[in-house]
């Protein structure tokens, strides 16, 4: 969901390692992704509204106990207590699949943002710790806060041996990820919640 920035900006959930890319290579990929997205970019200018693009998640009682079966990208997820809750462990934990979520969006945004860049990343490895108060969902203190909180993605690079990029330039990197992702921003204004009859 990731755009490269018309101008370059170099100036626990644990994610798998990126390991050495065996496609094409850095320039070259950028040229692909600039290409795709150019005519992109022009259609939103000239007609914002469709800029505006739908996403839909689906999810279902279709397991027993306290727990609701979600459609993933890579097959059902049933997600269910935490520990901290009452849970056995032995469901997904949604706390767990929102870092993830997180996570996936963010190392797509580094990963453009870096090539946009002229960063050449050889491999990373992204993390994400959060916490989350159980007294806030259980309704334990009506003064603790309900959700996950102190969320902090780190991304370690591996760069070629002779790269020239500083700490000024990692921290540029860091802060333009987190304006561009998207997963990331929507947790600034909590999701509306509607209950119906089937």
């Amino acid at each position: 969901m990731t755009a490269l920035p018309t101008s370059p900006s170099t100036g626990p959930s644990t994610g798998p390692s990126t390991g050495p890319s065996t496609g094409p290579g850095p320039s070259d990929l950028r040229a692909q992704v600039r290409a795709a997205q150019a005519p992109l970019k022009q259609r939103y200018r000239d007609d914002p509204a469709s800029a505006r693009t739908p996403l839909r998640a689906r999810a279902g009682f279709a397991d027993p106990g306290v727990t609701a079966t979600v459609d993933t990208w890579a097959g059902p997820a049933r997600a269910g207590l935490h520990e901290a809750t009452g849970g056995d462990g032995s469901d997904a934990c949604s706390g767990d699949m929102l870092l993830e979520a997180l996570l996936a969006c963010a190392g797509v945004t580094l990963r453009s943002v870096a090539l946009a860049s002229g960063v050449d990343v050889l491999a990373a490895t992204g993390t994400a710790e959060a916490v989350f108060d159980a007294r806030g969902t259980l309704g334990v203190d009506r003064d603790a806060p309900v959700g996950v909180t102190d969320v902090v993605m780190t991304f370690d690079l591996t760069l070629p041996e002779d790269s020239t990029v500083d700490e000024e330039q990692l921290a540029r990197l860091a802060a333009t990820t987190e304006r561009y992702c998207v997963v990331g921003q929507s947790l600034r204004e909590p999701p509306r919640v509607v209950v119906r009859r089937a």
